[in-house]
């Protein structure tokens, strides 16, 4: 059994037809750490995610500021790689990464040929519906702080779209893996994606899910092979660069909208999220605070509003709020790793880690390569239960709601896939050429 699972590109020809001798020293060298990387992605890729906040800025901004929580901040990460890494570690035993990936994705994918016209479609929906909601009150600032959801049906409906915009980026990387897209295209609707998303933040002034979705296309990205690092760093570099301007522009939105600002908060305080996190050092551990518990995650999980449209909202940041010793009018949250501290201690945070480790396994190596869905589904626990930045166990619950959300998208792929035997006698489309910028 292989793991051909997502991984960085190794480079711009995996297996082609250049003579690995005939390569200049330099490129030799580029080669071999590239795959090196690659080959440390596709074996712990939940490590990985779990790993990158913490190291490139949770961390490093711990030790500059010298924050005495430094070590539980450390232990805290410690105990989530225990669980992932385990996992990921074990699951080398039943078979080592294929380093032909790529050629599985293609096979793996040939079977779907409307997967572009659908990613397309996708995408084009979650845009409008966000867009929509945002225009009609879901999701904006003045909704957080008083605790409403946003009325009327129509903004309803908008949310039966949720998590769209997740299962759009990963279909369109299944495109342009399986040869379909070429890179350049690809990076035209990552653009949209993230454009929309930029302008949803301006009209709800939350900056929190434009960051969120950049983590998450950046490092699922990465993952998938569609960039490379050095350009996620110069591009991180430069969001450092345009954070303070960010975040002036966003809190003069919010007092336009009436709400209270904190003037004594900076935008170089709110980059201190080791200071939101190490809050939490000084509670004992686990705390009820009445969290959704099975019940709930049915409920929520797998019951669209619009069929249980009374049900009040969950917001365990608020409850946290509160505990703190703040109002109901505002949320708290110490991060995901913090948040299952708060509510499970060190037990919770290695086991929700190996089991989110083990789903990931499961969808990247069972059966072989994983299709437009397994790898959909994929993106879907990168982007709700393991984002560092979200809320547990509300992330948890976003991720069935968002499932429920991509089930029809998930019925069209299985009802246009065409039998094995049928994408036999179309060799064409079974090999399909690489499109020019794209990642062979």
């Amino acid at each position: 059994m292989t793991w051909p699972g997502a991984a960085l590109d190794p480079g711009e020809a995996t297996g082609g037809t250049e003579a690995w001798m005939d390569r200049p020293t330099g490129d030799r060298a580029s080669r071999a750490h590239r795959e090196f990387l690659g080959r440390a992605l596709r074996r712990y890729p939940v490590t990985v995610v779990v790993l990158a906040p913490y190291a490139l800025l949770i961390l490093p901004t711990a030790v500059f500021y010298r924050n005495p929580e430094t070590g539980f901040i450390v232990s805290l990460v410690g105990l989530a790689l225990l669980g992932s890494v385990t996992v990921e570690t074990v699951g080398r035993l039943f078979g080592r990464p294929d380093s032909r990936w790529r050629e599985g994705f293609r096979r793996a994918h040939a079977r779907y040929p409307w997967l572009y016209p659908i990613a397309v479609v996708v995408t084009l929906i979650s845009v409008f519906a966000n867009v929509l909601g945002a225009h009609l009150g879901r999701g904006t600032i003045v909704n957080q702080v008083s605790g409403d959801l946003s009325g009327g049906s129509l903004a309803m409906v908008s949310t039966l779209f949720s998590g769209w915009t997740a299962l759009g980026f990963a279909l369109l990387v299944a495109s342009h893996l399986s040869g379909r897209l070429s890179r350049a295209k690809l990076f035209g609707w990552l653009a949209v994606l993230v454009g929309a998303e930029a302008y949803i933040a301006v009209l709800t002034a939350r900056s929190a899910p434009l960051v969120a979705l950049l983590f998450f296309v950046a490092s699922t990205g990465a993952l998938c092979g569609v960039f490379r690092l050095r350009y996620l760093a110069l591009c991180a570099v430069l969001l450092f660069v345009a954070w303070p301007a960010v975040f002036e522009h966003r809190n003069a939105l919010r007092e336009d909208r009436g709400v209270a600002v904190d003037t004594k908060v900076t935008a170089t305080d709110r980059l201190r999220l080791d200071s939101q996190l190490s809050l939490v050092a000084g509670f004992d551990v686990p705390v009820d605070l009445g969290q959704p518990g099975v019940t709930d995650y049915l409920r929520y999980g797998l019951v669209p509003r619009v069929l249980d449209p009374d049900r009040p909202a969950i917001s365990t940041g608020q409850r946290i709020n509160q505990y703190i010793g703040g109002g109901p009018t505002s949320a708290y949250t110490f991060l995901l790793l913090g948040n299952i501290w708060f509510f499970d201690g060190a037990i919770g945070v290695v086991a929700v880690h190996a089991f989110w480790a083990a789903v990931a396994a499961v969808l990247l190596r069972w059966r072989g390569t994983p299709g437009p869905i397994r790898l959909s589904l994929f993106c879907l626990v990168l982007f709700d239960p393991l984002l560092w930045s979200n809320t547990y166990p509300d992330s948890t619950v976003g991720f069935l709601q968002h499932v429920v959300a991509a089930t029809p998208v998930f019925v069209l792929l299985g009802l246009s896939r065409r039998s094995l035997h049928g994408a036999r006698r179309h060799p064409a489309t079974a090999r399909l050429p690489a499109a020019r910028g794209a990642t062979r």
